[in-house]
């Protein structure tokens, strides 16, 4: 998990650098090259404890490749008002795909993995989205959907103007639901399997929801404090759900 962590903290930091967008997508160039050396046999310096973790647990090369294609997207361009078809992309690339990792890693099966992995990835990534989005705004992105903005009446796409509006909690509402419906589904799904295997992500889907519940509490309109969970909450929550 470190290691997969650890990969997905790289590329993650190539894509938010303050570096032009060209030298954004050569990093993660790089790191396409890094990662087909490594299935190659040829783990570059640094990635043998992740060449050793791929190979124990069968991890994917697609999935790795996956989260580089969704940290292009945002080293290409600043996201402003994607559509839902889009967005969704964008969660199973950047959420989704490290999910699918991780699944393996748990002892999961593939079926019930992969489902898990494609509505908590989505979940996750819902509620990151609207946690962030004010420092999102900050840098010029915009990752509320544009048919939420419509239906908020919402013409502008300019991020900071966007959020400022008096009806962005409506855009807002209309991702909190979509967040909520793939919990709900993430929660049948991990139903499914013994505590042992599902606790991880089970300590993570309960965190976020939480975490989403106190942004609809405490309402959108600005100013909005960053909403975050306190370490006795995570740690009611981890000690709850990490017992065998």
């Amino acid at each position: 998990m470190f290691e997969v962590y650890s990969f997905c903290r790289a590329v993650d930091d190539v894509a938010d650098s303050d570096a032009s967008h060209s030298s954004r997508l050569k990093g993660l160039a790089d790191w396409r090259q890094n990662i087909d050396a490594l299935y190659a046999g040829r783990a570059p310096a640094g990635l043998e404890a992740l060449a050793r973790a791929t190979a124990r647990f069968s991890l994917q090369k697609e999935d790795f490749l996956t989260v580089i294609e969704g940290m292009e997207m945002d080293a290409a361009e600043d996201i402003r008002a994607p559509d839902l078809e889009q967005l969704d992309l964008y969660c199973d690339r950047v959420a989704s795909a490290p999910g699918r990792l991780c699944v393996r890693i748990f002892g999961m099966d593939e079926s019930n993995g992969k489902m898990l992995a494609h509505h908590l990835g989505r979940a996750l990534q819902l509620t990151n989205i609207l946690r962030d989005i004010d420092e999102d705004a900050a840098v010029g992105r915009l990752y509320l959907p544009q048919e939420a903005l419509r239906l908020a009446g919402i013409r502008i796409t300019n991020p900071n103007s966007a959020i400022s509006d008096a009806d962005i909690g409506v855009a807002c509402n209309f991702v909190v639901e979509r967040a909520r419906d793939h919990f709900i589904k993430s929660d049948e799904i991990l139903a499914r399997f013994p505590r042992r295997i599902a606790r991880t992500a089970k300590i993570m889907e309960v965190a976020y929801r939480q975490m989403l519940e106190n942004m609809v509490v405490r309402g959108w309109s600005w100013p909005r404090h960053r909403i975050r969970l306190s370490r006795p909450q995570l740690l009611r929550i981890a000690l709850r759900h990490a017992i065998i």
